[in-house]
């Protein structure tokens, strides 16, 4: 149900529902599992907890991303920011920079 944010049984996101016992027949813990090759093309991943994609879509945190090249504070700006726009939930970021090397292949760096 929609309480704000999606809530299992309305008392607990869903995200947190994943390990309490008395909503275990209204979550399934599955993992969705998705394979992505890893190539030049791949500036960046974030990682955030809904606290931020509450507030926050897929597209304005790539834009805010995209100029910073310190992965570290591109997770503070999402962080900041999701706070500026009144998250009500725990928020938690992680932006991981990948850097190409001469020959084209490709390293992560997390923060």
């Amino acid at each position: 149900m929609w309480a704000g944010t999606w809530r299992v049984g309305g008392v607990l996101a869903v995200s947190r529902a994943f390990g309490d016992r008395l909503l275990k027949q209204y979550v399934v813990a599955d993992p969705e599992i998705q394979e992505e090759k890893v190539d030049s093309s791949l500036e960046f991943l974030i990682l955030a907890s809904d606290g931020l994609w509450d507030v926050v879509s897929n597209e304005e945190a790539v834009a805010m991303v995209k100029p910073i090249q310190d992965p570290e504070q591109a997770a503070k700006r999402l962080m900041q920011e999701a706070c500026h726009r009144g998250s009500a939930d725990n928020i938690t970021c992680v932006v991981v920079r990948f850097l190409v090397n001469q020959d084209g292949s490709s390293h992560s760096v997390s923060a």
